[in-house]
């Protein structure tokens, strides 16, 4: 379908849904009827061409699933991920069926929306949208972006989406997060669905969750709540049709003298309706004067026919209604009228209009649009909602309607009694509440919300796409260092150099990584390459670290400088104020104590607690009480500063970071190694705290094209900072192509290049290093 954007662009939209929107009859031996409704399952196996043509006339394209059908929707979509999704846990797989197991429904699933993008493909266009529906097409965003990534991809949940408790059972879980993450809009129905989403992919996938949604490869894929809603002017006209004026004028007829109860549901597990009877006969048995007052009718529109627990369910339901009309019916008058069957739109509409009371007890629902269709049918009436909270338009609805928990059949048969007996004027102000928002919040709303959400969202990702740095390029790198005349290499220690997460002691001591010993030291020793350790930790961890070695270390983000051969220099301001430190300490410990596999540092001037290798939520539920006690308390008034890190919580002296130390650092390279060459080559890389990333910028703003001279570059003692800063400016004689800011497993940075790990630095100064061995022999040409 076409529609015109904010910006009055046509735009041509393909909703993808597993179901199309109309239901076929056939009515000759190649041909077939077809007509539009509201739902229904469409699978056609034959007569393709005959189907495809009729239905190309309404503007819809089939898919057609064969001999994957079974498995992808009867089992993996609604045998395995319905139950997870509607909280119901995942279901007993049987050793007896080979033929049916976890592993064939979930490559047919697969295959299946495989199918569906091979048909998008036939029928995409440049700057067609494409609009994913449900849980049967969670793969789908990631074929299409991996299809093309420019296509304007969103996604949209019906259903509820539980707990990351319950969710995390699915086999398949982290890869169908993944897939679904690749769409450039998610939305829900309420927020409690959105808000379970976000922490199962932070707990699961360990990625971070923020306001606007999921960050997720360098950029946010944008979370929303967008509640579903219905064309209301279309159950307005129908009430006021003459043959559904005749119909509610026999309804009324028939239940004279007496109060009309309603429910319409499919006959499912998760509607409640053995719930809803019980709390009505609860309410019959505690009430004698309404039993001959009341009927309640019941639509159960009937499912899955063929699956066993749908065939239970349908017996319970069934000897409820038996039990309850033997105890309070009588020849004359049945307290339940129950039909398992689907009525017509008119007649569902006159029944809307003509009752009292509308129950609806689901046990977990994504929306429930029957709640939207009665109040939009009682503009004379002004019949009560009764409304399950845990259905998704409680919370959309819950102003107007009289909220129950359809577990507890005591407040569902107080509800019932309560609606019989509210007063007109009440009634009235319950019903214009939720009118309203029925009128205002549309389907069309809905969808026009929907797409305006997209664009936005698409346009937001490409900006943050191209911010996202290049990944290093190692060749460059290499070739550039070989052809330098004076390196100069800056690199982080924790998530830098120190040994990788499986080898950390169970103490968590940082410890550099053993595969950098030989390397380090055949870089340190070369006379054309200065390396600098630039770390947050203290003096005595970095003294460990690295006393062996030729190298400069900076401890405490610079607070204290050293070559290895000397002793530390002090670069501390004289008034700075430490005396938070010790009393914080205790602080650290607790909550290092009570959160397994976190650890902190303390030095002189900071503190770092790291829940990195923490349970992630565990451990960011944690931070968030540390923060609160901070700011409550320990530090209000005290010359520190708290800096929230990905996996971390650092409370440091005010001004302590990297970046104002750089020109001290270098002012004190050059004076103690009396340096004559400007350094014309810098890489820099490490795993910094946002905060101290300006340590990458520093280079930037500096990259200086002419040589300056010699005279300037000799002034080097004074200790005035301002004039370091000058001085070791003076020494750099820095082109864009020689300059290499890397940050390590972070897409939203200020450096140039990323790399996924300390792996990929580790195994680059392994190549630095050969490459230095095999060119200092080798003497350049003249040029």
């Amino acid at each position: 379908m076409a529609y015109d954007n904010v910006c009055g662009e046509r735009q041509t939209l393909l909703v993808v849904a597993n179901r199309l929107p109309a239901s076929a009859k056939r009515t000759g031996e190649h041909s077939w009827s077809l007509e539009m409704s509201p739902g229904g399952k469409f699978n056609l196996l034959v007569e393709k061409d005959a189907v495809s043509k009729s239905l190309a006339e309404m503007k819809c394209i089939p898919v057609f699933l064969n001999e994957v059908f079974d498995q992808y929707y009867n089992g993996y979509s609604n045998g395995i991920l319905w139950p997870i999704l509607h909280h119901m846990g995942l279901p007993q797989e049987y050793d007896h069926d080979t033929i049916k197991t976890f592993e064939t429904q979930y490559d047919a699933y697969k295959k299946a929306n495989r199918m569906f993008l091979d048909v998008i493909k036939e029928n995409y266009k440049d700057g067609d949208i494409v609009w994913c529906q449900d849980y049967h097409l969670m793969f789908l965003p990631q074929y299409l972006k991996e299809y093309n990534n420019k296509i304007k991809v969103g996604w949209f949940l019906h259903s509820p989406f539980p707990s990351s408790e319950i969710y995390k059972t699915l086999p398949s879980r982290s890869e169908l997060l993944r897939s679904v993450l690749a769409a450039d809009l998610i939305s829900f129905h309420t927020y409690d669905f959105a808000r379970h989403f976000v922490n199962t992919c932070t707990r699961i996938l360990g990625v971070e969750g923020t306001q606007e949604g999921v960050v997720y490869q360098g950029r946010v894929t944008r979370v929303v709540v967008l509640p579903m809603g219905i064309d209301p002017n279309r159950f307005i006209k129908t009430c006021k049709l003459p043959e559904v004026i005749q119909q509610m004028n026999e309804l009324k007829d028939r239940f004279s003298g007496k109060k009309v109860i309603l429910g319409v549901d499919r006959l499912d597990m998760i509607k409640g309706i053995p719930q809803k009877y019980l709390g009505f006969e609860k309410f019959l048995d505690e009430n004698p004067n309404w039993r001959d007052k009341i009927v309640l009718v019941q639509i159960a529109v009937p499912t899955r026919n063929e699956v066993p627990e749908y065939q239970k369910l349908k017996n319970q339901v069934h000897r409820l209604v038996g039990r309850i009309n033997g105890r309070f019916g009588s020849v004359s008058s049945l307290p339940i009228h129950h039909m398992d069957c689907s009525v017509d739109s008119n007649y569902l509409c006159a029944l809307y209009a003509i009752s009292d009371v509308m129950l609806v007890t689901s046990l977990r629902d994504g929306l429930n649009l029957v709640s939207h269709e009665f109040v939009a049918c009682q503009e004379a009436k002004r019949g009560v909602l009764i409304l399950s909270e845990f259905a998704g338009a409680g919370q959309s609805l819950g102003a107007g309607a009289l909220l129950v928990n359809p577990w507890n059949v005591t407040e569902v048969s107080s509800a019932i009694k309560k609606a019989l007996n509210m007063p007109y004027e009440e009634r009235e102000t319950r019903h214009r509440v939720n009118f309203k928002y029925v009128k205002t919040h549309s389907a069309e709303k809905w969808g026009f919300d929907f797409l305006s959400e997209l664009n936005d969202a698409f346009d937001e990702s490409e900006l943050q796409i191209r911010k996202i740095p290049h990944e290093l390029p190692q060749q460059d790198v290499i070739q550039r260092y070989s052809l330098s005349n004076n390196r100069l290499i800056i690199l982080g220690f924790y998530g830098t150099l120190t040994e990788p997460r499986n080898s950390l002691s169970k103490e968590m001591d940082l410890k550099l990584n053993p595969e950098l010993k030989e390397t380090l030291k055949a870089l340190c020793n070369d006379p054309k390459t200065t390396v600098v350790v630039l770390s947050r930790s203290g003096k005595n961890i970095l003294d460990k670290n690295f006393g062996e070695y030729k190298i400069w270390l900076a401890a405490e983000n610079g607070m204290f400088l050293k070559h290895t051969t000397e002793e530390w220099v002090t670069n501390m301001p004289q008034n700075m104020n430490l005396d938070w430190v010790d009393g914080l300490k205790n602080v650290f410990k607790y909550f290092t104590d009570r959160t397994p596999r976190s650890f902190f540092e303390a030095s002189k001037t900071s503190l770092v607690w790291n829940y990195e290798y923490a349970d992630v939520e565990f451990g960011r539920a944690q931070a968030r009480d540390l923060l609160q006690y901070l700011w409550a308390g320990p530090i209000s008034n005290a010359s520190a500063e708290v800096v929230r890190g990905k996996y971390s919580v650092e409370v440091h002296a005010i001004g302590v970071t990297k970046e104002p130390e750089i020109g001290h650092i270098l002012g004190e390279i050059v004076h103690k190694k009396a340096m004559t060459t400007p350094i014309d080559y810098v890489f820099c890389s490490g795993y910094f705290l946002e905060k101290d990333e300006d340590i990458y910028t520093f280079f930037e703003s500096e990259i200086l094209s002419p040589k300056l001279s010699h005279e300037t570059r000799s002034k080097s003692s004074s200790s005035n900072h301002s004039l370091e800063k000058k001085v070791s400016l003076n020494v750099l004689d820095l082109k864009q192509e020689n300059y290499f800011s890397t940050a390590i497993g972070q897409a939203r940075t200020k450096a140039r290049y990323v790399v996924d790990s300390s792996h990929n630095v580790v195994n680059l100064l392994h190549k630095l290093a050969v490459a230095n061995t095999t060119t200092t022999s080798v003497k350049k040409p003249n040029v």
